[in-house]
């Protein structure tokens, strides 16, 4: 290592019972940082529903990573390996990992860290990484968002869902959005969406077509699937790209694909764990450069739904498992 503090020898992390997939604090050495990365002191981490996919096994993470749940933190640089960069011990920062966040020390390559923005808590900190690099690649490297564009964005409420449509507003799209409830809609709305439909009293494909925007969705970012693909296609505007980041529904179902040939629609999608270290990097760089002055102005700010101890990381994973959340829920290591 490059440069380092005092570090102990073990530390605390969550741990999954693979029989029963219940969740405990167990202790474990503490991760030592390889060239190109840094070792950081967790203050907090996301929750993201990939990290209860992986709990229950249907998530694996790749072989080079933790097998500790955890994709994003924010904390102090506690050690610094070589090829780091210019960052130092004592550096407030926020990453995304390769797992391992859910404990008290966690590594994350160099390319994926980023200084907290000034004035942000370690929870908001750790609400951006996952948030900011998932949306700008999806809507705007692989989509190719443009300002006075339409986007819709489904699962608005969620950590993901209403980082999107700030980002989106704050760059000049028409952000439109669906969520469970009138009240989580109205809070979209006062966040730049110009309409959030509620999904569960209306059919967000009947609503856009009575405002006139049938075939006029430029961009739409899907993690529900199901019945949505078909109602997708139907609305998307002739060039229309479609991204989906999850198939909360469904990953089949039975669909008439006369909308894509007739409007030259393009339907793509990704998962932000599978891609390469060089991949990210390029994200977190267009991010800094793009997203983080509004960060930094207080125009996008993450909203925080709750913030958990380490120990109630089960209620925690209740509480996103319910989808009565509003915003990031936070882990407070």
């Amino acid at each position: 290592m490059r440069e380092s503090t005092h570090i102990p020898d073990h530390c605390r992390y969550v741990a999954v019972n693979p029989d029963d997939h219940r969740l405990s604090i167990e202790s474990g050495p503490v991760p030592t940082p390889k060239s190109g990365e840094v070792l950081i002191r967790v203050h907090s981490a996301g929750i993201n529903r990939a990290d209860l996919l992986q709990r229950n096994g249907l998530y694996p993470p790749p072989p080079d990573a933790s097998p500790i749940m955890g994709l994003e933190v924010a904390g102090t640089l506690q050690a610094v390996g070589v090829n780091a960069g210019d960052w130092r011990v004592g550096d407030r920062v926020c990453a995304l990992t390769h797992g391992g966040g859910y404990a008290e020390y966690a590594v994350a390559p160099v390319g994926q860290c980023m200084p907290i923005p000034t004035g942000f808590s370690n929870g908001e900190a750790a609400a951006l990484p996952e948030a900011l690099l998932t949306i700008w690649h999806n809507l705007f490297q692989r989509a190719g968002l443009q300002a006075g564009e339409k986007v819709l964005i489904h699962g608005g409420a969620s950590g993901m869902g209403t980082m999107g449509v700030m980002m989106c507003s704050t760059l000049g799209a028409e952000v439109y959005t669906t969520a469970g409830s009138e009240e989580k809609c109205r809070a979209l709305e006062a966040r730049g969406a110009t309409r959030a439909i509620n999904y569960k009293t209306e059919d967000f494909e009947q609503v856009l077509t009575e405002l006139g925007l049938n075939n006029r969705i430029n961009v739409i970012l899907d993690m529900i699937g199901g019945n949505y693909i078909q109602k997708n296609l139907n609305i998307a505007a002739p060039e229309g790209r479609i991204v989906n980041i999850a198939y909360m529904n469904g990953f089949k179902a039975e669909v008439n694909f006369a909308p894509l040939l007739m409007k030259r629609i393009t339907m793509t999608g990704s998962t932000l764990r599978a891609q390469t270290f060089a991949q990210k990097a390029v994200m977190v760089e267009e991010i800094m450069a793009h997203i983080y002055p509004h960060l930094i102005s207080g125009k996008i700010k993450p909203m925080i739904d709750s913030i958990y101890a380490l120990e109630q990381v089960e209620q925690a994973h209740g509480h996103m498992q319910s989808g009565q959340h509003m915003g990031k829920i936070i882990l407070k290591v």
